[in-house]
């Protein structure tokens, strides 16, 4: 049986609600074989049509989304005329609240949600848009592989006019920092730990801070989104969370520790891109 394969077709940064480790952000490049009877093009499909059909569905249905698993036991989820309401305990008692328009999660029938089930819930509902030669689909997810250190974190951007918006969405990023022209490997290790599993909040949307939780609102064009994490969970921000703000206040933390040192910062969002900051 023929095959056609596209490598790094696309690339998924979502938060995924996860028992074990709370609300956490991941990135994935994609990679994908299709398998299947030659048509009356002599093709298993048109590689053009790979990149619309395939690529444009991935980037709607999972992308810049919170994946849900929704079988997980320690979680309730209600709909309304709004949106749709979540209220999520992991297993070491951290309780996450989220709402937001149906269209910023995606519902996956799992107790949690592995990189394997995320490959075959992905298969399974291609199989519903591809023609009905294709009749094997393969899926690959692939973290980015390279020297350095990561962070996984979750954020949202209230003032993009895309599908940042959404309160709970994120990445698996690097970060590269040079001290005095030379690359800190110690440094980047200590800001990847500080910001493990983290959400980077921005103050002003805060709503509440009680309780040991830390809650957000804010009103988009996509809707109204609201979400509650663990206080420890947090790390506030006075400014907006885009990328560049990222490095530019990683920037100013090694500053204010050492005044004396110069630094230049690569901070990723997710693979292959990010900003940089230096010292003047």
């Amino acid at each position: 049986m023929p095959r056609l394969f596209v490598d790094n077709l696309t690339v998924i940064d979502c938060s995924i609600l996860d028992p074990e480790r709370g609300l956490i952000g991941a990135s994935w490049s994609v990679n994908i074989e299709l398998g299947g009877e030659l048509d009356q093009q002599s093709m298993v499909f048109d590689f053009a049509k790979v990149k619309k059909t395939v690529k444009q569905w991935i980037d709607q249905e999972v992308d810049h989304k919170l994946l849900v698993p929704t079988k997980y036991s320690a979680m309730v989820l209600t709909k309304d005329s709004v949106g749709t309401n979540i209220e999520f305990t992991s297993k070491s008692g951290e309780h996450i609240r989220h709402a937001s328009p149906a269209s910023s999660l995606c519902l996956i029938d799992a107790k949690r949600i592995s990189r394997k089930r995320l490959r075959e819930y992905i298969a399974t509902r291609l199989a519903q848009v591809l023609p009905s030669n294709v009749n094997d689909i393969k899926i690959t997810l692939h973290e980015e592989a390279s020297a350095g250190r990561y962070y996984t974190y979750s954020h949202g951007l209230k003032k993009h006019d895309g599908n940042c918006q959404r309160i709970a969405h994120g990445h698996r990023s690097k970060i590269e920092i040079w001290k005095n022209r030379l690359r800190s490997r110690k440094l980047e290790k200590e800001m990847a730990t500080r910001w493990k599993d983290i959400y980077l909040g921005t103050s002003e949307d805060v709503s509440e801070l009680a309780g040991g939780q830390v809650s957000f609102n804010y009103q988009t064009e996509q809707g109204a989104f609201s979400l509650s994490l663990p206080e420890e969970r947090v790390y506030l921000m006075e400014s907006d969370t885009t990328v560049e703000c990222i490095a530019e206040h990683v920037l100013g933390l090694l500053e204010l520790e050492m005044p004396k040192v110069k630094f230049r910062v690569r901070a990723y969002e997710g693979i292959n891109k990010g900003a940089i900051a230096e010292s003047s």
